[in-house]
């Protein structure tokens, strides 16, 4: 029996409700947990840009249990369903020091469909989340230089970079507001302007950035190139921040 469907918007309702059955019918009683988790579960929900992210958590988990979901999962492709992730809880509980800022957002932004809800159990230390906000931002530093240099300023390229850049980056964001203890806002341009203004720096980067990717309002007609340089300082100066916490 499914739960907290009403919690969902309808679009997301609609898409999940037969897709998850189904599921369950696939795999049996293999199945401990089904979660909603991330903007398909929040205020930040874009019928147009949202994917509806699922995790399937299994008592136990092998190939088999693989092979007999992929009709459904490349099904469920075409509704903006990305395939979900399968896990078991003895990997959740092995896993949170290598991935605190996935499993710290699948706890904090999530919703419990189909039986227990294992992922509000989750527990991340302090020092494993510093570690990896440390290693996503000076990673995303090496690869957005790197990116850009290969776009030889084609400006909807590096518009797109800025977008995608940015995007990816909010969980690692919420995970340095989490580590100076800082309660979390409910909306992603709340969280870009608290980062900004907790380290010190210009929000307005941050945010014509989101509200570019939101409604493509083009970053409010400047230069991408300008906004290029700009949102790398600033990623320059998080990451010797980080250094401090």
């Amino acid at each position: 029996m499914l739960k907290n469907l009403e919690t969902l918007p309808d679009v997301v309702k609609k898409r999940v409700l037969g897709y998850v059955e189904e599921m369950l019918s696939i795999q049996g009683d293999k199945i401990i947990s089904v979660a909603l988790y991330g903007s398909a579960v929040g205020k930040d929900f874009s019928k147009k840009a949202s994917d509806i992210n699922i995790a399937i958590i299994f008592s136990e988990l092998g190939f088999s249990d693989l092979k007999k979901s992929q009709k459904l999962i490349s099904n469920g492709l075409k509704k903006r369903i990305p395939a979900p992730l399968f896990l078991t809880k003895p990997y959740i509980e092995s896993s949170t020091d290598v991935f605190p800022i996935e499993f710290l957002e699948m706890k904090e932004n999530h919703i419990t469909i189909y039986g227990d809800d294992i992922l509000s159990e989750i527990e991340v230390s302090k020092e494993n989340l510093r570690l990896e906000c440390e290693s996503q931002i000076k990673g995303k530093l090496i690869r957005i230089r790197q990116a850009y240099l290969s776009m030889v300023g084609k400006k909807r390229g590096i518009e797109n970079l800025l977008k995608e850049s940015l995007n990816s980056l909010i969980p690692v964001f919420k995970g340095l507001l989490r580590l100076k203890g800082i309660t979390l806002p409910s909306g992603k341009e709340e969280i870009l302007r608290e980062t900004a203004e907790t380290f010190g720096y210009d929000s307005d980067v941050f945010v014509k950035i989101f509200q570019d990717r939101q409604n493509d309002k083009r970053i409010a007609g400047m230069d991408v190139e300008i906004f290029f340089e700009m949102y790398l300082n600033q990623l320059q100066g998080l990451a010797g921040s980080i250094n401090e916490i």
